[in-house]
């Protein structure tokens, strides 16, 4: 059964008749802790009455809009809601900015308000979506009061406000309850509180909800919807997580008539609610005076302008000390001239005027910190640069000098408190701490740099210089022999490299990078030199078919003597190059097997299997730009390549081959021309040695030698072939091979004077039993002079 009354009238008397009705008639003494109360304030005509009418089911008197916007609820009413668990009590506050009180009579809502913050668990706050952000509208000023007054007079308990937002506009509801938050806390922050309660937070004190209703006029049927969901949050209200399930302090429902009285009776009582006393008004206002008078006078002190004038210079030895001399004068000087008004205006008046006073200060105590962390960071630079130069580890000496200057900084800033402000340098130092980091940072990368710079020459040194005879080489064994070389250097500078590294004490994914950048430098030195020494490939091709070409098995120059199997010598020094090609072919550091050498066999130098291919069909294997077994990062030469430098490289030798077999054909022809005039010489010396027995034994002997040596000499020297480009180089050809010949024949004879007698009797000997000495003919060897034009076709060897 619905009950409804008047708790307090418009002249703020009390009902107390009507209230132990009213409790009678609900059987709220019955109701144990299992009850809430619910009221609700405003401003008047914002449709407080209707929301709890449909929100409770209550029968509130509500405005009648034909008559316009009036006074409707007058004082405070209450009753009980129905259909509701538990036993929920509502009360209707008149409305406040009423035109009936007047602007200036304030009292009574006030009152009311704060009457129903301390019996209610949840105050529900009407207000205008477009009063949102004003100060009145928003009831501001009234609540700063509330909460003061509450502070103050009351225990600490929990009351939910749930603020009501009416006729929503198209604004989403978070931006409104954000705003309405924000000037909520503002309004707990700057309320005076007690001692006790100084450092509390609104959410003690208060629970804070916020929900928004359509337009009850135009929007009726989706303002019923919206009630009805909101009425839901009312059951079982006090429960754990529901809008009063936090509240604290709760009386036994049968003691709400009298607690009612006395908490109406203790606000009734204080007089101070509505207006400052005129003790507190005036010790404000002459509080203020001084405290702004003393301000002036600080602000152009003297002594404070020529200490503040210093420390544009730069420190300022026992600054908080100078300071806090000259803030304690004023301060004793406020002291003394507001003695006499209200401690608590006084005191806190006191404390605005040190906190002004601070903020003239506290630029100059920036500035202060600033030098200091100048001076900390140059000398932490100083030290490090002298540590680092007599040789100490780097991270050791960082770690150090660092942690002195940070001592530094902190003794240095002692100097710089001051005790009226509980300012610290930890800000000042933590920025000095990563400048110091970042120097340092900045010292390592330096020398780690340089470190390697060093450790990258060094292998480019041992690498670059000692694998060049190994190319020049070219074997088989070039690339075992490159990969040891490699490894054997890497080995050694990395290991050199790890015992410095470990000065910078660097984390281990730092050092791995650092160490295989040296290790791909190593391997970007081979790499680098391969391919310089592979674009010279042509020219490494025709030295070593020259030097197989001209040379025998024992790397001794060939004796050309006519009879040699040339078709033969020029297969052998075109296998020698094509190793020589396979060799340069490709980067082989990964010791990975390949077929190149055979490929390039099959295809440039054995025939048969080329015709084979042809007559099967089969694709090209030097046709591709990729080798099978070789990346392209490491491939030199393409097969493409290789095929296009074979090609020149045979039409280069084709031209050597060709004229030594011309060379060949006219030695053979000398020799047959040779051979028939020494038949006739030996004719004639038999003759003449006959004639010649009788007359003198002699000289029949010279002339056997002269014809001898002229023979050996015509044959040796190749007269017929020496004179085909002239006389005179005929003859200089010859003067210049028969100075080699005298010589090879006076040195043995020599050597043989220089020898002991044992020794040239044993060697003797050994001639005797090897037989005749074979005989070397140095212009045969020499390499040919002009190449022939003739065609190389006829003796080209495949």
């Amino acid at each position: 059964m619905e009950c409804q009354t008047q708790l307090i009238d418009a002249d703020g008397n009390f009902n107390v008749a009507g209230l132990e009705h009213f409790v009678k008639t609900v059987r709220l003494g019955e109701c144990g802790l299992s009850y809430a109360v619910v009221s609700i304030m405003g401003v008047q005509s914002s449709g407080k009455s209707t929301l709890l009418n449909k929100l409770f089911q209550t029968n509130f008197r509500e405005m009648d809009t034909i008559k316009g916007r009036t006074q409707t609820t007058k004082g405070i009413w209450i009753a009980n809601c129905l259909g509701i668990e538990p036993c929920t009590i509502v009360m209707d506050l008149e409305g406040s900015d009423g035109r009936e009180r007047g602007e200036d009579d304030t009292v009574f809502e006030k009152q009311s308000a704060l009457f129903a913050l301390a019996v209610s668990d949840i105050v529900l706050i009407n207000m205008w979506c477009h009063d949102i952000g004003r100060e009145h509208g928003a009831n501001k000023p009234l609540l700063k009061t509330i909460f003061q007054v509450m502070v103050r007079l009351f225990s600490l308990k929990k009351t939910t406000l749930l603020f009501v937002i009416r006729d929503k506009t198209k604004t989403p509801l978070e931006p409104l309850e954000l705003v309405l938050r924000e000037d909520i806390q503002r309004i707990w922050d700057s309320v005076t509180k007690p001692e006790a309660h100084k450092s509390t937070a609104l959410n003690e004190f208060f629970r804070v909800e916020v929900i928004a209703l359509p337009s009850f006029e135009e929007k009726e049927e989706q303002f019923n919807e919206q009630v009805k969901l909101l009425r839901n949050r009312f059951m079982h209200s006090i429960a754990l997580g529901g809008l009063a399930g936090d509240r604290r302090g709760v009386l036994p429902a049968s003691e709400f008539s009298f607690s009612s009285q006395h908490i109406w009776k203790v606000i009734k009582e204080n007089k101070e609610l509505d207006l400052p006393a005129h003790k507190v008004m005036i010790a404000t206002i002459r509080c203020d005076e001084i405290a702004n008078e003393k301000l002036s006078f600080f602000a152009s002190d003297e002594a404070w302008l020529e200490l503040s004038e210093a420390v544009h210079s730069g420190l300022v030895t026992n600054f908080g000390q100078k300071v806090g001399s000259i803030l304690d004068a004023y301060l004793a000087e406020y002291d003394e001239q507001a003695s006499f008004f209200d401690e608590v205006v006084r005191s806190t008046k006191r404390q605005d005027l040190q906190a002004k006073l601070l903020q003239l200060v506290h630029p100059s105590f920036r500035a202060l910190l600033k030098h200091l962390r100048s001076k900390s960071l140059e000398k932490f630079t100083i030290d490090l640069d002298q540590s680092l130069i007599a040789g100490r580890e780097f991270a050791s000496s960082v770690r150090d000098c660092a942690q002195y200057s940070l001592l530094q900084f902190d003794q240095d800033f002692s100097g710089l408190k001051v005790k009226h402000a509980d300012w610290d340098a930890s800000l000042s130092r933590e920025k000095l701490q990563l400048n110091i980091e970042a120097h340092a940072t900045s010292i390592r990368s330096a020398k780690l740099s340089e470190l390697m710079s060093y450790y990258k020459k060094q292998l480019t040194e041992e690498i670059a210089q000692s694998i060049k005879p190994f190319f020049d080489n070219a074997e088989q064994s070039t690339w075992a022999s490159i990969r040891k070389l490699y490894n054997r250097s890497t080995k050694k500078v990395l290991f050199e490299f790890t015992v410095t590294l470990s000065g910078f004490e660097l984390d281990s994914t730092d050092s791995y990078n650092l160490k295989m950048d040296l290790k791909h430098h190593a391997r970007g030195v081979v790499e680098n030199k391969s391919r310089e020494e592979a674009r010279k490939i042509l020219t490494r091709l025709e030295d070593r078919f020259l030097d197989v070409f001209y040379h025998d098995n024992d790397s001794l120059p060939r004796v050309w003597t006519g009879n040699e199997d040339i078709k033969r010598i020029t297969l052998d020094s075109r296998v020698a190059a094509l190793k020589v090609l396979s060799v340069f072919v490709a980067i082989r550091l990964d010791d990975k097997p390949d077929t190149i050498e055979s490929i390039l066999y099959s295809t440039l130098i054995d025939t048969r299997a080329a015709r084979e291919r042809e007559n099967m069909t089969v694709s090209d294997p030097l046709s591709s730009n990729l080798w099978e077994d070789i990346s392209q990062e490491n491939t030199l030469i393409s097969p493409a390549q290789c095929k296009s430098v074979w090609k020149k490289f045979i039409k280069k030798t084709n031209i050597i081959v060709d004229q030594k077999m011309l060379i060949q054909e006219a030695l053979r022809r000398n020799n047959a021309t040779s051979h028939s005039l020494w038949k006739y010489l030996a004719l004639l010396s038999i003759v003449l040695f006959v004639y010649m027995i009788p007359r003198n034994f002699l000289y029949p002997l010279v002339v056997g030698v002269v014809i001898v040596v002229s023979s050996a000499l015509w044959i040796q020297l190749d007269f017929t072939r020496r004179f085909q480009h002239g006389t005179v180089a005929g003859l200089v050809s010859i003067l210049l091979s028969l100075r080699h010949v005298i010589m090879n024949v006076l040195r043995p004879i020599q050597e043989q004077q220089q020898q002991p007698p044992q020794t040239v009797a044993a060697s003797r000997t050994q001639s005797s039993r090897c037989g005749p000495s074979r005989k070397v003919d140095p212009v045969s060897n020499a390499e040919p002079g002009t190449p022939s034009s003739s065609s190389s076709s006829s003796s080209t060897v495949s």
